[in-house]
């Protein structure tokens, strides 16, 4: 790969038993997906000739057999040097692999939350409770923060029993609303509509790559990865190739492909139309 103007910066950061390893200064892969429903984020990165003892430490604390049961988490910052990182992804390592000499790359897999499928809750609410009161309630038994961007209303006779992370299904079915983990959040908001604060304006001198691609429900486009889109956020599409795929998008599917040392370093963004 050429010299960058502005160079890319990939950091993975690994948590065990409290303390954080962060990798940098290596050769770095990255790629994952996101989804605006109760499916799990997950995402898959690979890390290059690290020293042995790292290596070896790593692949024996995240192992399924180890005693400690404690979630051993993974971080994901990406940017370039003039805008600084962005956290992209957190989630819970379920396993990690190293190949074969002599570049020996170790594979770490996560998945958003999966510490949560193993533990068992039991909620029950009053006749009458505020839909934010009960996304509150479940984000802390989920050890999660509450991102409630969503209409509130009174739901009646709430009551769930279950793995904690099932309860974004049953939330989602209660409130009629779209409700997803996303790293570290909770986000509950209303639905096809997009969260507030942040709008990836996209065309072709914004990053855009190729053409948008229209789909069912709205849009598939493919754009250099950036400091602001997030999951569940606004997309305004303008393409002089395609212009009936111009206007605006709730991203409802955010995939992810970078590298430290290569070519992909770009989001592909599925999104409903809005309006």
């Amino acid at each position: 790969m050429a010299a960058e103007i502005d160079p890319r910066v990939v950091v993975v950061g690994i948590e065990i038993g409290g303390q954080i390893q962060q990798f940098s200064d290596l050769a770095i892969s990255a790629s994952g997906t996101k989804f605006a429903n109760p499916n799990q984020n997950e995402c898959t990165v690979k890390i290059t000739n690290l020293k042995k003892s790292t290596r070896n430490y790593l692949i024996t604390e995240t192992s399924p057999f180890n005693q400690n049961k404690t979630p051993k988490r993974l971080y994901l910052y990406v940017g370039r040097q003039s805008t600084g990182t962005r956290l992209l992804y957190i989630g819970d390592i379920t396993s990690a692999v190293p190949s074969q000499p002599p570049d020996i790359a170790l594979t770490v897999k996560s998945k958003t939350a999966q510490s949560q499928k193993g533990v068992i809750i039991a909620q029950s609410n009053g006749k009458q409770e505020q839909l934010s009161t009960i996304s509150q309630q479940a984000a802390g038994r989920m050890g999660l923060k509450l991102n409630f961007q969503a209409t509130d209303k009174n739901i009646a006779n709430y009551a769930f029993s279950g793995a904690a992370l099932k309860q974004t299904e049953r939330l989602q079915a209660a409130g009629d609303v779209d409700v997803f983990v996303d790293d570290d959040q909770l986000i509950v908001k209303d639905s096809g509509i997009p969260l507030s604060g942040s709008v990836r304006v996209l065309d072709k001198d914004s990053g855009m790559i190729g053409i948008p691609e229209l789909t069912e429900k709205g849009v598939k486009v493919k754009f250099l990865l950036d400091q602001q889109t997030t999951l569940g956020s606004e997309l305004r599409i303008t393409s002089e190739m395609n212009p009936a795929a111009n206007g605006s998008y709730t991203i409802t599917k955010l995939n992810f492909d970078i590298a430290s040392h290569d070519t992909p370093f770009y989001f592909v963004a599925e999104a409903t139309r809005n309006g």
